[in-house]
């Protein structure tokens, strides 16, 4: 069994894993806010120390490329970069979607729905969702995400032909995603978000299939480009408008 230290930051939450062959992730997960960088390199350490590994030992490292949160996104892409280079280690990167759509896969209300195709869906705040859909075999190891993950305003969603909806967006947007389309109660689920174990299990089989990169190649994915205005586009949304 392969060696990985998972990491994801992109959300308001710290979370760090640790594959360990046959037996359970060693796994750190808290709320934090603003806090995670203090967090994340002492629990790394401490997981290493507990396990009796060192970077070295690893086979890969995995980290959560987004997007969330663009501060948590820069920061856990960052201390990957510095931990693959020092151990020189291959990275794999997830998207946070991805992650939250594999996780999914443990849930019990999603297994009793066994869906063919749904959406996962998180807030971006300024009055915006990411989301992206999936396709769902129950032979298959992993959901295969259809297409990009896109960024749109919650009333734009698209859950045509979804028979399953998963994300915090739920809680930020409620009604106005199902503007289009209705789903039932037992066929939503907004009490999940990503974790590094999610980030683990999509990590283990891309590291199967030869899917690392060189850390060179890792790059953030944040889909939205912008977050603030220039003074000069302010200036003339302003003489816009006026």
């Amino acid at each position: 069994m392969k060696r990985i230290l998972a990491i994801d930051t992109s959300s308001a939450w710290c979370s760090v894993a640790l594959s360990l062959g046959e037996v359970e992730p060693a796994f750190r997960h808290q709320s934090v806010a603003a806090g995670a960088s203090q967090l994340l390199l002492p629990w790394i350490d401490e997981l290493l120390r507990d396990s009796k590994l060192v970077m070295t030992d690893l086979d890969a490292i995995a980290i959560g490329i987004g997007p969330g949160a663009f501060t948590g996104v820069r920061l856990g892409v960052a201390a990957a970069q510095g931990l693959a280079l020092a151990a020189n280690l291959p990275v794999i990167p997830v998207a946070s979607l991805d992650a939250i759509a594999m996780q999914l896969l443990s849930s019990a209300d999603f297994q009793k729905v066994r869906p063919s195709q749904f959406v996962v869906a998180v807030d971006a705040r300024m009055d915006e969702i990411y989301w992206a859909r999936y396709q769902y075999a129950s032979t298959d190891n992993m959901p295969q995400r259809l297409g990009d993950i896109h960024l749109s305003g919650p009333d734009e969603i698209d859950l045509d032909g979804t028979q399953y909806l998963a994300g915090n967006a739920i809680h930020a947007y409620g009604n106005r995603l199902y503007s289009h389309h209705q789903l039932p109660v037992d066929h939503v689920e907004a009490n999940i978000g990503v974790s590094a174990l999610g980030i683990l299990s999509c990590a283990i089989p891309a590291l199967l299939n030869g899917r690392q990169i060189s850390v060179q190649e890792l790059q953030p994915l944040y889909v939205r480009n912008k977050v603030a205005l220039t003074t000069e586009e302010r200036e003339q949304a302003f003489k816009k408008n006026a």
